[in-house]
């Protein structure tokens, strides 16, 4: 039985650097990243902090647009990051929500305190 999964973006501090990966648990994966043990990449460049996701109900959909992401430019990358969250804030907020509500939604439906959304 296949589950749903997610794509997510990556970056440091100062936003420098671009991670883009694919889980079926986000919570758990930006953990993983936080505490050093997500990918090498990831490690290396310090990249900690969620500024992007989207969240497919079946995993195989997730992973064909992780492939289409890390094609991409990094100015279509940012710019799809800027489309909903244009401050690069820290969207670690909005996935305790999802994980706490146990709902699975995009980013764009809920806010976070200090995080606002441009339409």
């Amino acid at each position: 039985m296949e589950t749903g999964g997610y794509i997510y973006i990556m970056t440091n501090r100062n936003n420098t650097v671009l991670y883009t990966g694919v889980t079926a648990d986000l919570a758990r994966r930006k953990t993983e990243h936080a505490s050093g043990q997500g990918s090498n990449f990831t490690n290396k460049y310090n990249c900690t902090k969620l500024v992007y996701f989207e969240y497919f109900s079946d995993i195989n959909q997730a992973i064909l647009r992780e492939k289409q992401l890390k094609n991409w430019k990094r100015a279509w990358k940012i710019a799809l990051i800027e489309k909903v969250n244009p401050d690069w804030d820290d969207l670690e907020c909005i996935v305790l929500k999802i994980v706490y509500r146990k709902v699975r939604i995009a980013p764009v439906s809920l806010v976070c305190t200090n995080f606002r959304i441009r339409e």
